[in-house]
């Protein structure tokens, strides 16, 4: 059996955490503004009472179906262009047609972790440590070679030429060629060209491409979205921590991304688990659905600042509805705009 993160990557994610977590505590209740106030018992201890409650106000969708999980322990979906929802799930990636049903199924050999697929309709599979590739009937049609041991496949994205992947372990995003010939290694640190690197206490890096042509990413230790050109330069990032709806809380969020057909964010968060939507530029907007709407969700993760189970994953429709995958209840929510 493989082992998933071995014990110094652990300490690794650990104790980026422990750094974010501090900025985050110091930055959400006012620490070293207010020297002389007694210190608390944990210093990192979250009162998350208000936060599980969402405004009504704020909520713009309501759901209009659900499905269960084709197999257990669900790790991602993604829309197929002809608008099959393909979900990871177990060690299947499965297509559901517009009513939940499943149909084309692909095994693989371990777990499933990420899926995209192309407009011809090929499919990329990822698993822990590579890429699977496999025609609109699944046959396999290749199996391109792992990166290297500490790779970890959490996102997929899938352009006209390119495959980008996303990689956990080593933090980064890999450029493929659509024959699986690594191109690109983009978002590794570098002071000279202004990229801060990814920081990720758990593994949750997700990958999409925007309608303007950027790579858009998530990341969770910076509590921000960036954008990247296809030649892996930095171009931009927004987002911020903080306890409140507008941005993003615990060790590591968000840890999952989607767009709408207009430009604008789908981001998924897990701790406080709640999926909600941002602007083009980056201003909060509303919510999908809130914390209270995943309580078997919401007790995966006892403390914020160490919080490597629970959260959502969520794929955007033609028709602007969207699918959130619940890890825990393992079941697909089908949301749909207000009026």
């Amino acid at each position: 059996m493989k082992k998933e993160f071995q014990l110094s990557d652990r300490r690794e994610f650990l104790a980026d955490g422990l750094r974010s977590a501090a900025l985050l505590t110091a930055l959400a209740t006012g620490r070293g503004q207010a020297a002389d106030r007694p210190a608390p018992s944990n210093p990192f201890a979250y009162d998350v009472s208000r936060q599980s409650k969402t405004d009504p106000k704020l909520i713009a969708y309501e759901e209009v179906a659900r499905w269960k999980s084709p197999h257990p322990e669900p790790k991602r979906l993604a829309v197929a262009p002809d608008q099959r929802i393909f979900v990871c799930s177990g060690n299947y990636v499965t297509a559901l047609d517009s009513a939940g049903q499943s149909g084309l199924e692909i095994a693989l050999p371990e777990a499933a972790r990420c899926v995209a697929v192309a407009k011809d309709g090929t499919i990329y599979a990822g698993l822990r440590d590579h890429l699977e590739v496999f025609d609109a009937k699944g046959q396999r049609r290749a199996v391109w070679d792992s990166p290297g041991k500490k790779a970890w496949f959490t996102g997929l994205a899938v352009g006209e030429n390119d495959v980008f992947a996303a990689d956990s372990g080593n933090r980064v995003l890999l450029r493929y060629d659509k024959s699986g010939k690594l191109a690109s290694r983009i978002g590794e640190k570098n002071k000279e060209r202004d990229i801060p690197g990814f920081i990720l206490p758990s593994p949750y890096l997700d990958v999409e491409i925007s309608r303007d042509g950027l790579l858009r990413v998530n990341n969770p230790g910076r509590h921000r979205v960036e954008a990247y050109t296809l030649a892996g330069d930095f171009a931009g990032a927004w987002g911020q921590p903080t306890m409140g709806i507008a941005g993003f809380c615990g060790c590591c969020n968000p840890i999952g991304l989607a767009l709408l057909p207009d430009g604008r964010f789908v981001t998924c968060e897990k701790g406080l688990p709640r999926v909600k939507i941002y602007g083009a530029d980056g201003a909060f907007e509303s919510v999908v659905a809130g914390t209270e709407s995943f309580s078997e969700n919401a007790k995966a993760c006892t403390d914020l600042n160490d919080c490597t189970r629970g959260g959502m994953d969520a794929a955007v429709l033609a028709d602007g509805r969207i699918a959130i995958l619940d890890f825990i209840a393992a079941d697909i929510r089908v949301m749909k705009a207000k009026g």
